[in-house]
């Protein structure tokens, strides 16, 4: 078995070989001999690190989970040195669309684990623990919209945890347009600062 000191990077070896076949080829392709095999791995070492494919593909949405929010950070960081709230919630709503093919990736994969976990025997898949990404999200925004409140740059009588639930709802749809190519992510981009608009005008 490999030192302690390699488990982080065979863990992420493994993992980026999951996203390039989900990517290539789509969840239905994903194997853990399939994995290993583009991971440039054994078999064995595969199974040692995650147990069953349901542990594996929720250890690689984990990992783009942590991705993505490391890409806003970054576009946040781009922004200037303190960017408003309401460009943070923006920001924060732009990375969830699925505008590039990092974020595309996130995507597709998301949403296939949970038409999947519907189906597959898989325990771990089955107990739906990936849905604590949106929560996670969802909870993000929900401290933004506070924190707005409280200086005075949203309305004092909106509800922050519903407006945020409202907000993630409205980043899923239009992200699911993008995806399929009904809508261009500029487009969705122009809904979501109408909508941002009203929310942060006072009245």
């Amino acid at each position: 078995m490999p030192r302690t000191a390699d488990h982080a990077q065979r863990r992420a070896q493994i993992i980026d070989g999951l996203v390039r076949v989900a990517a290539r080829e789509g969840v239905h392709a994903v194997t853990m001999r399939a994995v290993a095999a583009e991971a440039g791995v054994s078999l064995r070492l595969v199974q040692y690190y995650f147990e069953t494919k349901g542990r594996m593909m929720l250890a690689a949405l984990r990992h783009l989970e942590q991705q993505s929010h490391d890409r806003w950070a970054a576009r946040l960081a781009a922004l200037s040195d303190a960017p408003s709230l309401r460009a943070r919630v923006e920001t924060l709503l732009a990375e969830a669309l699925p505008k590039d093919e990092a974020s595309r990736t996130f995507h597709i994969l998301w949403t296939s684990c949970a038409m999947l976990a519907m189906t597959d025997p898989d325990p771990d898949l089955a107990a739906q623990p990936f849905a604590e990404g949106p929560d996670r999200l969802e909870a993000q925004l929900a401290g933004l919209l506070r924190q707005a409140q409280t200086d005075d740059a949203l309305d004092p009588h909106a509800n922050p945890d519903i407006e945020s639930a409202r907000l993630l709802a409205l980043g899923h749809g239009l992200g699911t347009s993008v995806l399929v190519g009904r809508r261009t992510p500029e487009s969705a981009m122009t809904v979501l600062g109408y909508h941002l608009d009203q929310l942060f005008c006072r009245p």
